[in-house]
């Protein structure tokens, strides 16, 4: 019997540059719909491929705030997420469904 050996899968570490970062995100908006935790969650993930200590300073938030705020179990504002966005280089858009 042969034993395989699982390793760590994490997005973040595959979010490398903003091509990647902009396809993520906008993947993660088709899939997770209208539930805004899922969409958190994907912020959060990109939040983690950036420097998190930055980003709480660039944005006036803490840490452990957005850490909460964008964990997937959070509740983040539309301020929050437009903070982080512009923060990340991002920008928020609307197009027609």
């Amino acid at each position: 019997m042969t034993s395989e050996t699982l390793t760590r899968y994490d997005s973040a570490d595959y979010l490398t540059d903003e091509t990647r970062i902009a396809e993520y995100l906008e993947a993660s908006m088709e899939e997770g719909g209208d539930d805004p935790a899922f969409i958190a969650h994907a912020l959060g993930v990109v939040a983690r491929a950036n420097n998190m200590s930055q980003l709480a300073r660039d944005t006036g938030i803490s840490r452990e705030g957005l850490n909460k705020a964008l964990s997937g179990e959070g509740n983040p504002t539309l301020g929050t997420i437009l903070k982080v966005s512009k923060a990340l280089g991002l920008r928020l858009s609307f197009r027609a469904a």
